[in-house]
This record gives structure tokens, sequence and C-alpha cells, in this order.
């Protein structure tokens, strides 16, 4: 049913009533419809897929509605991408930024565990194929002319020959099609990603929280992003996490001027604060894994508080540059290991403050 309300979408742009009147596109295409005999689920979609309009407009949450709301607006904007025609400071003027909208607004309503990177390249890579010339087609009129001259001798070899660089030329094509849709599927990710911002902000969310769990990379689920911003605005708001994103902060800014090497260097009795550090991470990196992979990412910041105190007590009472190369190689590492079990939800080197 999504594929014929998707054929039968715009069909009524064509007709004189939607020509008079252009407030009625999608409206009357769903009389039509009905009045023709598809079903109401078809006619439906067709009526509602330029849904949601604007800010205050109905998001769409009837599947065949959904599927055909999001391809369309999927190709506009992948459209105007290839096209290198994207949005430029206050200038829209087809509206792209209210159909991103649109779009992530659709996807958090009806929860759908959508990988947008994905979304988007099937997008890009459909406008973009379809919008070239096959090699094939350009050498057409030359077999033509061949065609003519089978019965002269090399006719067969001349062919072939085309043959080949026809196939070598779109092989060649493929392959630089493939880079110009991956391309713009990384072009609208961000462009999606700042239109997220803009939804969540005025839902006051924090942009700075968007970003931090953005900056991972491999997180394109929207709605699963969402639960680790919302989980993650959470925990930075009290005294653990503020104390955390303290300590955290520390880390990271010594791991700026030095990075931790990668043996640990000669074993050495510990401090007390060390060791309990080692202790503390022993036990919540495994926790805090475990939580993000079952999507409890209020249980992986609970996990990560309990190295609030192990992390105090560690930069009160250990000498982080030691004179000592191994005790500092190994320091370093511990610091690493802080910046890698933070990062297991958000990279908190984004987060304000």
């Amino acid at each position: 049913m999504a594929e014929t309300a998707a054929r039968l979408c715009k069909a009524d742009l064509v007709t004189g009533m939607v020509g008079e009147f252009p407030e009625l596109q999608g409206i009357m295409g769903g009389y039509y419809a009905r009045a023709e005999g598809y079903p109401d689920a078809v006619a439906d979609a067709i009526r509602d897929h330029y849904k949601p309009v604007g800010q205050g407009d109905d998001v769409p949450t009837a599947p065949v509605t959904v599927a055909v709301s999001l391809a369309d607006k999927l190709d506009t904007i992948a459209g105007f991408f290839v096209e290198e025609m994207p949005p430029s400071g206050s200038r829209d003027p087809y509206a792209l930024r209210r159909a991103a909208l649109g779009i992530v607004r659709t996807i958090i309503l009806n929860r759908m565990e959508l990988p947008l990177l994905i979304a988007t390249f099937v997008a890009a890579a459909n406008v973009t194929f379809r919008n070239q010339v096959s090699p094939f087609d350009r050498i057409l009129p030359t077999i033509g002319e061949l065609q003519k001259l089978k019965a002269t001798v090399g006719w067969k070899q001349i062919f072939d020959q085309l043959i080949v660089a026809a196939t070598n030329q779109a092989n060649a094509d493929a392959e630089l099609f493939t880079i110009k849709a991956k391309a713009t599927a990384i072009d609208l990710l961000d462009f999606f990603a700042d239109r997220l911002k803009v939804q969540q902000k005025e839902a006051g969310v924090r942009h700075d929280l968007i970003d931090a769990v953005f900056a991972l990379g491999g997180e394109e689920d929207l709605v699963r992003l969402l639960a680790r911003v919302q989980a993650l605005q959470a925990f930075v708001e009290t005294p653990e996490g503020i104390n955390l994103l303290a300590g955290y902060k520390r880390a990271a800014n010594i791991l700026k001027k030095e990075a931790p090497a990668e043996s640990a260097g000669a074993e050495y009795v510990m401090e007390p604060a060390e060791a309990e550090l080692v202790a503390a991470l022993d036990a919540v990196e495994p926790a805090a894994e475990a939580a993000v992979a079952a999507e409890d990412f209020a249980g992986a910041m609970a996990a990560l508080s309990r190295l609030r105190g192990p992390i105090d007590a560690f930069f009160e009472g250990v000498t982080v540059n030691d004179a000592d190369a191994g005790k500092r190689a190994a320091r370093l590492a511990l610091l690493g290991r802080i910046r890698a079990a933070v990062h297991r939800v958000a990279d908190f080197s984004r987060i304000e403050g």
C-alpha cells in the first residue's frame, strides 16, 4: 500500500482543482484516490504525506502515511543536497529545513528505530543514480551506425571494443556516484543533527549535550540518541554529574599535553588512592558497557557516578607527572581509562561548564 500511495501522491498536482487552489494539494489527491476505490490507508497517506508542514501541525502516525511522508521528504532534501543546493544562512527557498524538521518530529513521535545514515545514503544514492545517463545509453547511436556495417570486416571487433569501453565507464561512474552519495549522506546527517538541536532546544534540551552524544559517532537512531541525551541532562545537573565532569575535564586536559603510553611500564606499589581508582574502573567499565548495550542510559550514568569519589581522591593524593617515568606512564594510562569509560555514554569534552 505504501508503494501505491507513493506512486499516486503527486498525481493531483496536474489537476485543475489543485492548479487553481494549490493549498488543496494532497487533500484532493485523497478524495480522488477514495473515489477510485483505493483503500483508506492509501487515500489517507496521499492526503497527509505533506505533514507535518509547520511546528503546530499534526504528525502522521498511520504506518503507510509515515512511510510515504518520510520517503517524500528524504527524496526532496537529498535531491537538493546532491545538486549542492543546501540552505545557506537565512535563505531556504525550498523549505528544506522545514522538511528535515518534519522528518525529525515524525521519527521521534513514532519512536522509530531508523538508522538515519543508511536512510540518507539510500535517498542520496537513488537521486544520484536516477539523474545520470548510462554510458550504454550514450553509445546507442554509435551501435546503431555499427549495425549498418555488420557485413564489413572488423565489425565484431569494433563492437566488442565499444561494449568493453562502455562497461568500464559504467563501473567507473558507479564508483564515483557511490562516493558522491556517501558524501551527501554525511552532509545530510549533519543537517538533521542541526534540525534536531533546534527542535530539542525548543523542548528545553541543551544543544551541547546533543553534540556530546553525536560526537561519539555511530549513533544515528534519533530515538536512542535522545534517550542518551535525556539521561545525560538529568545526570550533569546532579552533584555527582557536576563533579564527574570536572574530574573528566581535568583528566582530559592532562591527556591533551601528554598522551598515555601503550605500555604502562614496570609494576610498582600504588598509592592507596591510585589503587582505589583502578578498582573502581574495573567495576564501572563493564557495568557501564552492559547498561549502554541494554539501552539503559540512566543505568550507565549511575555506574559512572561511582567514579566521582575515586577520581577526586586520585587528584588530591597522587602526582600524575611523577619523576619516575614508569609511574607517570601508568597514571596517564589511568586517566585514559577514565576518559574511555565516560565516552561509552557521551563525549564529555563537548559539554559546557
